[in-house]
């Protein structure tokens, strides 16, 4: 998870930690990993029958050197110069014109720093600013499509 598992203490109801930890109880075999993000900060860390290994950011995926998982988009952070997956910004892209106009989750890879998006009625979404040679696949229904 790339940053804000919980959004602050009040996501600590008892009936979204009963419904995770029965999620996690049937998906053991599961390794679950949370780069702590700026919610994290203020929810604090999921509880620790979840089995989530929380960490700060940038954290390396075993196996993937070059690859920095980060909450925040900023490829500063990262001293080796290797490529930033982030979330926190929730993206989104713009399709169509007037009233056939949609407003989409996409994912936004840049030259130095990829962001995913979030899903779910409670994130936002931040429009993207692409840049030449960026690459962007919106999320529509079932299917994960890029724009050329």
């Amino acid at each position: 998870f790339l940053g804000d598992l919980l959004h602050s203490r009040h996501a600590h109801a008892r009936e979204t930690l009963a419904a995770v930890a029965d999620w996690r109880a049937r998906r053991t075999e599961l390794d679950l990993v949370l780069v702590r993000g700026n919610h994290d900060d203020r929810a604090g860390d999921p509880p620790p029958d979840w089995g989530v290994l929380c960490v700060d950011e940038p954290w390396y995926l075993p196996g993937a050197p070059g690859l920095a998982l980060c909450h925040h988009p900023d490829p500063t952070a990262v001293p080796d110069g290797a490529y930033v997956l982030a979330g926190h910004l929730h993206p989104c892209t713009t399709v169509g014109q007037g009233i056939d106009r949609l407003r989409l989750p996409c994912f936004h890879f840049g030259a130095r720093v990829g962001v995913l998006p979030a899903f779910g009625t409670f994130t936002g979404m931040h429009p993207i600013a692409r840049a030449a040679g960026d690459r962007v696949f919106l999320v529509a229904d079932n299917a994960v499509l890029e724009l050329p």
